[in-house]
């Protein structure tokens, strides 16, 4: 994947040993200097704006809506030929309710009219071209601002704020980062900048679990940034063990995946501290996060336009309706995203949280693409789906994919080639999955025509026919 020369992606290609020596002088500057000018200016802005009025923050997405129109209107060909066919001009949005005349669009129209949708050239290097983590059955890949990170996580660090978290609070981070061993053997990482403490998802057998507690007791109050699934394995280890969760973490972060209430609950009384979400997308079209006192999710009006459509294209208005989450992102402005369906659902709740008092769209329940599906180690452990994602071209010529898996520590990768796959293909695959799997499970590729859908037309990743009772740390778990 195309890779700008920003600070972030410099940074993530410094050496481990360079950012050590880096991280000692780096580390007496205050981090909003260090990570820049726009993350620090919107940080300003968005602690504001999360207490604006409906009215002041409907404004401002209406002049938000009216720039990306035009910018797409005016620079690409596929929004030009869109807009004309249904006969809508950018001028002619007076409404936040007008952007219904437009038609929705979802990945396949994407994949088709990748280049037709930039509004300038994708060749600089303030651009970068990245892709989801596969959400039916291969990755989407599109182009995006490089510059993009500070905005972002200001969105971010603002949300977990509300968990108690500040900028700079050492994060033990499991979510599904490769990692090697150091000189003792634990699979961990230091940023000294960002203060994370990076841990393997990968490998999360009991005795990997169980250094894992241990070095977190280590670094002092902190916070954890996981997936769901991770900290829920962490969870079951601790209370199948007899442990006791380390008292320094002070709230869990749990992100990309479906959180399921019995998991929250499980992962509260291990920890002893608050399970936080929040709800976002890597084409940055919608963020939702929940607020101090509530588990509801509450969708930023700053960040992108939220939309709640029904089977028939509707909005949804009805408090505990579903409806399919649709956004329009205002982010990234090389390739922009209107009116995306992002195959996630969602329980409309209101527009005001009556427990913070924030006037943003309130809903729950989301469920989707995001899932937990994982696969099973030889010793039992789990290896999350989510941390087994390639954001990278692994599948640039595979149309779809799926581990089915009926054996423990071994699993076949069904592939439906696209065109130009070649012999090599399969190989390099092989390669880049077995670095992250590191021995804990093996697997062999076989091509296939056409790779079954669910009922609902959504893609599994991981066809996992395992028994559970036939796997050794399942029979012990309590769930």
């Amino acid at each position: 994947m195309k890779k700008a020369l920003s600070k972030k992606n410099l940074w993530e290609k410094t050496p481990l040993w360079a950012r050590s020596i880096l991280g000692r002088g780096l580390g007496i500057v205050p981090l909003p200097w260090l990570l820049g000018r726009r993350f620090r200016e919107q940080c300003a802005f968005v602690r504001e704006a999360q207490w604006w009025p409906a009215e002041r923050a409907q404004g401002y997405q209406l002049g938000r809506l009216r720039e990306i129109l035009t910018l797409a209107y005016e620079n690409t060909e596929f929004y030009r030929r869109a807009f004309d066919r249904v006969g809508f001009h950018p001028q002619d949005l007076r409404s936040l309710d007008d952007v219904t005349r437009l038609l929705t669009i979802d990945k396949s129209v994407v994949v088709e009219n990748l280049t037709d949708m930039c509004t300038r050239s994708v060749d600089g290097h303030d651009v970068d071209y990245i892709s989801t983590g596969g959400t039916s059955g291969k990755p989407l890949e599109f182009y995006i601002n490089a510059n993009r990170s500070g905005t972002e996580y200001a969105y971010l660090t603002t949300s977990w704020e509300r968990a108690g978290y500040h900028l700079g609070t050492p994060t033990g981070v499991l979510r599904g980062r490769t990692l090697n061993a150091g000189p003792d053997g634990l699979l961990h990482e230091h940023d000294p900048v960002l203060r994370h403490h990076y841990y393997s998802s990968f490998h999360m057998s009991d005795e990997n679990m169980g250094r894992y507690v241990e070095h977190m007791a280590k670094i002092g109050p902190c916070f954890l940034h996981v997936y769901p699934s991770t900290v829920a394995a962490l969870a079951r280890y601790v209370r199948r063990t007899g442990m006791r969760g380390p008292s320094n973490v002070r709230g869990i972060i749990a992100e990309s995946e479906i959180i399921y209430p019995e998991q929250r609950q499980m992962v509260e009384e291990v920890f002893g501290c608050r399970y936080f979400s929040c709800y976002g997308h890597t084409e940055k079209l919608v963020l939702a996060a929940e607020c101090e006192h509530s588990s509801d999710y509450h969708v930023w009006p700053t960040y992108g336009y939220f939309e709640l459509l029904d089977e028939r294209g509707e909005p949804v208005t009805t408090p505990g309706r579903r409806g399919e989450i649709v956004g329009t992102g205002f982010i990234n402005t090389v390739m922009p995203f209107i009116r995306y369906r992002t195959g996630d659902w969602a329980t409309y709740v209101g527009d005001r949280c009556e427990a913070c008092g924030r006037e943003h769209t309130v809903i729950r329940d989301i469920q989707g693409h995001r899932t937990q599906e994982v696969l099973i180690a030889a010793d039992g452990s789990e290896i999350p789906w989510t941390a087994l994602n390639m954001h990278d071209d692994t599948f640039v010529r595979v149309r779809q994919f799926q581990f089915v898996q009926k054996t423990l520590g071994r699993a076949v990768l069904r592939i439906v080639p696209a065109a130009g796959f070649r012999e090599d293909d399969a190989g390099r695959i092989a390669r880049k999955l077995g670095r992250k799997l590191d021995g804990q499970l093996t697997f062999h590729i076989e091509l296939v025509d056409a790779i079954s859908l669910s009922p609902r037309g959504k893609a599994v990743y991981v066809d996992q026919r395992i028994p559970h009772q036939s796997i050794p740390s399942a029979r012990t778990a309590e769930l």
